[in-house]
């Protein structure tokens, strides 16, 4: 058994479109959209424990351990496994939160990764897709582990391929509550459901973000960023904001996006992944 694993990407996610098609009685939303991974994201370090402790090492601002994504992950896996082992979890943030990328759900679906190989638990992929759930809609993507057309409330999964590019993703400096964002009352929930050979077949047709009229309207920035970029491309934003991208031919093509950013924005290029890093070990 291996006392550590180091360096476990948690990469991005980029909506590529968004459509808000219903709601259920429970009050979660019904979804479509398109997930699209990308070459960036947090790294997480994972040391084996004997004592059944789950504990993160690094403070993470605003985040106390016992909401911690990373952490309510380690300690379901734990119970649902029965495993005695524990874990120090050490994790370099580089999503910002409240960007819509999917940063805490991304780190979830990777501490259960990772973690069930270092506790050589043997959990499957749809079981542990079945717990990630638990944790939040999203994760089960992550652990699906290939770009994706997602129904449901984001956990009806199909394997979608997209076109190899490259972006360029820009953080206005806001962070938007996704709860903020589908409770208000002018969200439209009646967008017409498609097929995934819709998108498959006019993957650069005009599709939209549901939420994207919605975050402008609370968090302007958002919008600011949006016209900024619209200039070199088609941009959007993704998930529940307050992250906005656009596609690129190529890494020179982004290359000159970048140079004109305004200082006042960060922004980064990445690479689009057909899969996610650690898809090896989910088989």
């Amino acid at each position: 058994m291996t006392p550590f694993l180091n360096n476990c990407p948690a990469p991005a996610k980029l909506n590529l479109f968004l459509h808000v098609t219903g709601r259920r009685n429970d009050g979660y939303h019904l979804l479509e959209t398109a997930f699209q991974f990308i070459d960036y994201g947090d790294v997480l370090h994972f040391s084996l424990r004997m004592d059944g402790i789950i504990e993160r090492s690094t403070t993470l601002s605003g985040v106390p351990p016992e909401q911690d994504l990373v952490i309510r992950a380690a300690r379901l896996l734990q119970s649902h496994s029965g495993c005695a082992l524990g874990a120090t979890i050490a994790l370099e943030k580089k999503l910002p939160m409240g960007g819509g990328l999917g940063g805490g759900s991304s780190d979830a679906a990777t501490a259960l990764i990772a973690l069930n190989r270092l506790w050589n638990t043997g959990i499957s992929r749809s079981e542990l897709m079945a717990l990630g759930l638990q944790l939040g809609a999203d994760v089960p993507f992550f652990l699906f582990g290939q770009n994706a057309f997602a129904q449901g409330v984001g956990e009806d999964l199909i394997a979608l391929t997209t076109p190899d590019c490259w972006y360029v993703v820009v953080e206005p400096g806001v962070q938007v509550p996704t709860p903020l964002i589908f409770s208000a009352k002018e969200l439209t929930r009646d967008s017409k459901q498609i097929k995934v050979s819709d998108f498959q077949q006019y993957p650069k047709g005009n599709w939209r973000n549901d939420l994207q009229a919605v975050a402008v309207n609370l968090f302007p920035e958002i919008l600011v960023v949006l016209d900024w970029l619209n200039i070199y491309g088609d941009a959007r934003m993704t998930g529940s904001g307050s992250c906005v991208f656009c596609a690129c031919q190529n890494e020179t093509s982004a290359d000159e996006i970048l140079k004109n950013l305004p200082e006042k924005w960060r922004a980064w290029k990445a690479r689009s992944l057909r899969e996610h890093p650690l898809t090896e070990w989910l088989k």
